[in-house]
């Protein structure tokens, strides 16, 4: 049995994307259950892994070396990955409220959302200092901070191991530059008290090596802009200061109505909370059965664990119980390609030690660098000739990537005839429609969009905003709206999660935009396809493709990408950051775009047949030509990287097409993407365009003057 065709039956939520739920989901691809829908709620699109943490500071690893892809992981389990910080758990309503979206439901959750050294009681820490954890951030200013210029003063709150693991690598770092000045390692009490003597005196000589200053048994009364205020009135200079001291609990688990610990999740040997359908594991878990310190050898080997129970809890079968190991192999780095090993009692210290570490660090990512190829379904051993041919090479691509192509679909239109009707205007090209009832002018448009992403939300959200520039393209207000959805076969409880998650990200939507969904319809079928039919009012003449005369400049409201990354992204080959930016833009309303430019001669929206295709439809309808500037040409993030290394939507073939004359490759080729909610093509008088343009970027749009209309119906052209 095909069990991708089984309903969905119950959903299973992953709070946070710690280390013991990224290798959840690296098991759960591996060996989905089928009937469970996945859910990972995490703030940002990767995860750094805190074990790399101080070889990043020092500068042995980049930025990209420290990160856990979590669009690539979820892609690869199948999940959706929700992009936002929870800030809150409803145990008796099993809802998590993630801010600026419907709260998400579960039938069983697991939080992983690790500690945080941000010190909200110390003055000035929230002003003037970075927490070391969470370490997207951390890493972000630390790593724009190490290559600035002159001497600099760090230092870091907190002398256990990882302060004395972080301030070494800072020193290092600044040293190799020729920038140290001094640093800093501040506690209250002894410092390194936690590991055995013979640790402590080799990190002590270390310190002293790299030229730490250590101040212990100091209390800090305030931190400043560039130095710290100590108690006894002391100052100690500090540009950067950062704190690493103990580990704290998110304050929202407080009101989640689970028993905690000194703020952190109690947990049984199963790894559940007290709240049976409620798990927790890593730094933010705190085990009744057996305390241990924070470390993430004990997140590591929770994992199998974890991932067997919240299956057997879905599944009726039994539950594992955690042993965690008594002691454990400390590996601590020293700054320079130098690490310290420890394990009762016994130190070795030395470059042998960094090699084991980074050994066992880089064997940890790769489980996350390369992700095991799940093989396709074959062929049926009889089936007709031309089936591979039309299944092509790669999955069909969602969004608009997945439409007919532009000469298919206009030559099927141009055999329909609107009858006799006299309250409706063909308009050639266009998408929408013109209709005049009683006097009032009225356009209609409907489109609808194959999913890819898992996450409802965010495709509702596309794909509203893309339904709607066909009216923001003719200059129309927005008036009324009716949804029309397809939901994969699932159970009555979660189509009725699924519905409100979407009716709500849709009335949001329309509501911004001054229209009102008025209903809608439904149907089960084999995966998400979410589509509106929209109608707008227009209180002053239509804009449509026709009116663009040689001379005018054309103006570009959104970047060009969106069909290679969502290809990419299905691939695996796409970085997590690239996909959650060219979500948001995909994102972004075109109403005040489409406000300030209301004068445009002629306009429409880039979507299905890519930047030239639809800039064709604007030559032809108004008898002129066109010359791209392809250097002006904003790219979203990641785009050209991925178009030069070779990959295309698998609507572009068709595309291309379109205008088989115009010879482009690399980067070039995007100019025949296909765009989802893509942004507005205006043609406006050369005189404004450059008042229009300000307006534009004034108003949060990255708009560019990408071309100038010219002679010759339906001649382009590309310059430099």
């Amino acid at each position: 049995m095909d069990t991708s065709r089984l309903p969905l039956t119950r959903d299973l939520v992953l709070v946070g994307g710690g280390h013991t739920h990224a290798l959840v989901l690296r098991k759960w691809g591996m060996k989905p259950l089928p009937g469970a829908r996945l859910t990972v709620i995490n703030p940002g699109p990767a995860a750094p892994y805190s074990g790399m943490l101080p070889g990043f500071a020092a500068g042995h690893y980049t930025r990209d070396e420290l990160d856990i892809d979590l669009v690539r992981l979820a892609r690869f389990a199948g999940a959706r990955l929700v992009l936002g910080a929870a800030e809150h758990i409803d145990t008796a309503a099993r809802l998590v409220h993630v801010p600026g979206r419907p709260p998400i439901a579960y039938d069983v959750a697991s939080i992983d959302i690790g500690i945080t050294s941000a010190m909200p009681d110390l003055p000035g820490f929230a002003a003037h200092g970075i927490p070391a954890k969470p370490l997207g951030r951390f890493a972000a200013r630390w790593a724009a901070f190490r290559e600035g210029d002159g001497p600099a003063h760090v230092a870091v709150i907190g002398g256990g191991v990882a302060g004395a693991e972080l301030i070494l690598a800072m020193a290092h770092a600044l040293k190799s530059r020729g920038r140290l000045a001094q640093a800093t390692l501040i506690d209250s009490e002894e410092a390194l008290r936690a590991i055995g003597e013979t640790a402590r005196r080799t990190l002590r000589r270390a310190l002293t090596g790299h030229g730490v200053r250590l101040e212990e048994n100091t209390r800090i009364a305030s931190i400043e802009d560039s130095c710290i205020v100590l108690e006894d009135g002391r100052e100690i200079l500090s540009e950067f200061t950062t704190g690493a001291a103990g580990a704290r609990p998110y304050g929202w688990l407080a009101d989640s109505g689970l028993a905690l610990h000194d703020g952190f999740i109690r947990v049984g040997k199963t790894l559940q909370s007290s709240a049976a359908e409620v798990f927790a594991a890593g730094d933010c878990a705190h085990m009744d059965f057996a305390p241990r310190p924070k470390a993430g050898v004990y997140a590591v080997r929770q994992a199998p664990v974890l991932y067997h129970n919240l299956r057997a809890l879905m599944t009726g079968d039994p539950m594992r119980r955690y042993r965690p190991q008594k002691d454990y192999l400390k590996l601590i780095s020293m700054g320079s390609r130098e690490a310290l090993g420890e394990r009762f009692g016994t130190a070795l210290a030395g470059p042998l030690m960094w090699t084991w570490k980074d050994r066992i660090d880089q064997a940890f990512m790769e489980k996350f660098r390369d992700l095991p190829a799940m093989e396709a379904a074959p062929l049926p051993a009889e089936h007709t000739l031309d089936m591979e041919a039309a299944l092509g090479d790669k999955p069909m691509c969602g969004g608009c990537g997945a439409k007919v192509g532009r000469d298919a679909l206009l030559g099927t239109l141009a055999g329909l005839s609107t009858g006799n009707r006299g309250d409706i205007t063909p308009l050639p090209g266009d998408d929408a429609a013109l209709l005049t009832t009683g006097g009032v002018r009225q356009v209609i448009s409907t489109d609808h969009l194959r999913s890819f992403t898992n996450d409802p939300v965010m495709m509702t959200r596309i794909a509203a905003v893309h339904a709607l520039g066909d009216i923001w393209a003719m200059g129309a207000e927005p008036q009324a709206a009716t949804a029309n959805l397809i939901l994969p076969r699932m159970s009555p409880a979660l189509q009725a999660r699924t519905l409100q998650e979407i009716m709500g990200a849709a009335s949001e939507v329309l509501q911004q935009a001054g229209a009102a969904i008025i209903g809608g319809h439904t149907s089960l079928g084999d995966e998400l396809t979410i589509g509106f039919t929209v109608t707008g009012l227009c209180p002053r003449p239509a804009i449509t493709l026709t009116g663009a005369k040689p001379g005018d400049a054309l103006l570009l409201t959104k970047p060009l990408g969106s069909g290679v990354l969502m290809a990419a992204e299905m691939a695996g080959e796409a970085k997590g950051e690239w996909v959650a930016a060219a979500l948001e833009q995909m994102c972004q309303p075109q109403g005040a775009a489409a406000r300030i430019l209301q004068d445009a001669r002629a306009m429409t929206d880039v979507t299905g047949f890519g930047l030239l295709g639809h800039l064709l439809g604007i030559c032809e309808a108004s008898g002129a030509g066109a010359e791209l500037f392809t250097g002006r040409i904003p790219l979203m993030q990641g785009a050209a990287e991925l178009a030069d290394r070779g990959i295309r939507s698998s609507l572009f073939a068709a595309n291309q097409a379109a205008l088989p004359e115009l010879k482009t490759s690399g980067w070039q080729d995007l100019l025949f993407d296909p765009q989802t909610a893509g942004g507005l093509l205006a043609a406006v008088a050369a005189d404004q365009a450059g008042e229009l343009l300000k307006q534009l970027r004034a108003a949060g749009y990255p708009a560019a003057l990408v071309g100038k209309v010219t002679e010759g119906s339906g001649a382009i052209s590309l310059s430099a």
